[in-house]
């Protein structure tokens, strides 16, 4: 029986979860510990709303191509 992804296949992958673990740490955080106060400039950041998701869709358009990529047999 033969896997039908090799290490090239299994690289892209790799680093589309990679890319995919960073998208999500930086998304992440932004909270306050009291309820009363509201951090709308640390929540509404470049970081949070336009990088991460672009590192996420990135991320996925990476593991989708080690996904689709032919090996070189």
């Amino acid at each position: 029986m033969e896997f039908p992804f090799n290490t090239t296949n299994i690289k892209w992958i790799l680093g589309g979860v990679v890319l995919l673990i960073l998208g999500y740490f930086l998304m992440s955080g932004g909270g306050s510990d009291d309820p009363n106060v509201f951090t709308g400039d640390e929540l509404f950041s470049f970081r949070r709303i336009t990088l991460a998701p672009l590192v996420v869709l990135g991320g996925y358009a990476v593991v989708i191509i080690g996904i689709l990529k032919k090996s070189a047999k």
